[in-house]
């Protein structure tokens, strides 16, 4: 179940930072309140994950897949460049989370 949260908590926060660009710097009034909307109920979220998740595997899932949905978002909506490079880092974040999940489980 823990996981289920986790899983919430990170599409949650990939929705909220979806829509960082869309608030202008935070002039517009519906897509700031979607950001901050989906924010707490990622950090909520998150909150009860790490009731039984270490916090430290939470937290590389959190970021590193969050990341990873964020570049392809970015690729696939938002027009920006992907790169090879871009690629190669984010399969390093992925890597690094799979070996502390592998970790952790000892």
């Amino acid at each position: 179940m823990a996981y289920l949260f986790l899983l919430g908590a990170i599409t949650s926060e990939v929705i909220g930072t979806s829509l960082l660009k869309a608030t202008h710097g935070f002039t517009r009034l519906w897509p700031t309140v979607g950001l901050v909307v989906a924010y707490v109920i990622a950090f909520a979220l998150l909150a009860q994950a790490v009731r039984t998740v270490p916090v430290g595997v939470a937290y590389a899932m959190w970021s590193g897949l969050g990341t990873a949905a964020i570049v392809a978002i970015g690729a696939a909506f938002l027009g920006e460049p992907l790169s090879l490079t871009k690629v190669a880092g984010v399969a390093l974040i992925i890597a690094g989370v799979v070996i502390l999940n592998l970790n952790s489980a000892h």
